[in-house]
């Protein structure tokens, strides 16, 4: 499932060419995905501004002049992508129409961004903005790891005393949003922290060290278009390559790449997902 920074590469692909623009035609061709669209959802899009494409945790926020926001999940294999735009140096005309291309909108600047999402876990609702922190998918969420609310205070403060693993605290949406199983194995990594640890039992400056490290390894992925592992394309259709860059994730086996460090990567299964760490750095 796509993570903050594939979320966060999609939303600024899209940006330059949905923001500012009218969606001319909103075509939705199925009843819903996950769960069912809202009402006349197609009817409340035509016709509406894109003012801001924003991002919260793992959702898209598309707000439009209609004094309404449209909050976007990818799900498993979920896609937004953009054609007949100019991006870069090349222009990508119309594709004929995919089994699974559930929502396209047409914008008035001859764009066109079709969501496509052949698994249909994705997911889309409409809110009224001005209510959108209340949404059931917003109000759950912790603070962006990106922003000024998530700091080490705050952080110590939430993980005092937890007698959970540090990678199923960190992977809790309520307390970090927007952390996904790819990047908590990539952060406890460079953290020297094994991910079975109960989190009360780790130093709090421990804690606090792992802040820089959540921001440094997002920053670090978003710069790379994030990761493509199955189904996650950036908006122009090229491939995130984070993924060259992993560490410990799926490299079950392979040696460490510390230098010096004689132990292989080991994988555990936690709370039904796989954690990937080094059995000497690790601790």
């Amino acid at each position: 499932m796509p993570e903050l920074p594939e979320v966060e590469t999609v939303r600024r692909g899209l940006a330059p060419v949905m923001e500012g623009a009218v969606i001319t035609q909103a075509d939705v061709r199925r009843e819903g995905l996950r769960w069912p669209f809202p009402d006349h959802m197609a009817d409340r899009l035509t016709g509406a501004q894109v003012l801001r494409l924003g991002r919260r945790s793992k959702y898209l926020l598309m707000d439009l002049n209609t004094d309404e926001t449209l909050i976007v999940h990818l799900g498993m294999s979920g896609r937004m992508l953009i054609s007949g735009h100019q991006l870069g140096k090349f222009h990508h005309e119309h594709p004929a129409p995919e089994k699974h291309d559930h929502v396209v909108f047409d914008m008035d600047n001859g764009a066109r961004v079709t969501f496509n999402d052949p698994r249909r876990f994705g997911a889309m609702d409409l809110c009224t903005t001005k209510d959108l922190a209340g949404h059931k998918f917003i109000r759950v969420l912790g603070p962006e790891p990106l922003g000024n609310d998530f700091n080490e205070e705050y952080l110590v403060g939430r993980l005092a005393g937890k007698g959970t693993a540090i990678k199923t605290a960190l992977l809790d949406q309520g307390i970090i949003a927007g952390l996904g199983n790819i990047y908590v194995c990539e952060v406890l990594f460079r953290a020297g922290i094994h991910p079975a640890r109960k989190s009360g039992q780790i130093s709090a400056k421990r804690i606090a060290g792992l802040v820089p490290i959540i921001r440094d390894v997002l920053s670090d992925a978003i710069e790379s278009g994030g990761s493509s592992l199955k189904d996650y394309r950036q908006a122009d259709g090229d491939l995130g390559y984070f993924q060259h860059s992993f560490r410990v994730y799926g490299r079950e086996k392979e040696p460490c790449v510390t230098p010096d460090c004689k132990g292989k990567i080991s994988r555990i299964v936690q709370g039904g997902r796989s954690s990937f760490y080094c059995t000497q750095c690790q601790r």
